[in-house]
């Protein structure tokens, strides 16, 4: 028969199987909407939206399964290993980072609808797409360091922060330039800042997905503080 601990077990490894998923089907979501925002299509646009649904709805699935776990855990007096807290803890905190990614997702394809940038029939600065496929490239490397407990990989993640803000300047540079050539409006150049914004806030999601990969697989806290990554070792 199996005991109250190694059900836990079974409950976790099943938690994080789901957590994987998850990251996979929020960054499917991302590369669609990019692609969505480059061709400027507002069909593509609405099936990344739709793609939301699924990622919200796994969302809430994940908090009340892991929400569950720590209560009956508790009142069943079953032994969980600081391992197992932290990794409870990890799912949770990266459930949420996750979803909030997808949330960006939906920002990327509602400045299509918003027709700055695509009645305007601009090109989109070539930057901005090396931008793009930084950020794809970060979520996958989060996911893949997430299903491994990778904290190398993690901490690469981290030391990828500095490139999606220099891109973001680069892109915000060129667009005063080509409004002070006349070539791009106004309102068009907000909607370019806007796109690198949600390209940045996803990078930073993706660092407190690595911060937390650390946090399951080393018991290390890690924080961004004055331009470099300080770790904190947790008591024992």
């Amino acid at each position: 028969m199996q005991s109250a601990s190694d059900g836990f077990k079974t409950r976790l490894d099943r938690l994080r199987s789901d957590i994987v998923e998850q990251s996979r089907r929020v960054q499917a979501m991302v590369e669609a909407a990019f692609d969505a925002a480059f061709a400027m299509d507002i069909e593509m646009g609405e099936r990344v939206i739709k793609m939301d649904e699924p990622i919200d709805r796994v969302d809430v699935e994940i908090e009340r399964a892991c929400v569950a776990l720590l209560k009956e855990a508790c009142a069943e007096g079953a032994r969980l290993g600081p391992e197992q807290v932290r990794m409870v803890l990890t799912i949770v905190k990266v459930n949420n980072e996750l979803e909030r990614i997808a949330d960006v997702g939906v920002g990327v394809v509602e400045q299509i609808r918003g027709g700055a940038l695509r009645h305007g029939n601009i090109p989109m600065p070539e930057t901005f797409r090396v931008m793009t496929n930084s950020v794809v490239g970060i979520l996958r490397d989060v996911s893949t360091a997430l299903s491994r407990m990778d904290g190398k990989l993690a901490q690469v993640v981290l030391a990828s922060e500095d490139a999606i803000e220099a891109f973001k300047k680069s892109i915000l540079r060129d667009a005063q330039v080509r409004v002070a050539k006349g070539t791009i409006t106004v309102d068009q150049a907000f909607a370019l800042q806007e796109l690198a914004t949600y390209c940045e806030i996803m990078a930073g999601h993706c660092t407190n997905i690595a911060e937390q990969v650390l946090y399951a697989s080393t018991g290390q806290i890690v924080r961004h503080l004055e331009g470099h990554w300080e770790k904190y070792e947790l008591p024992t």
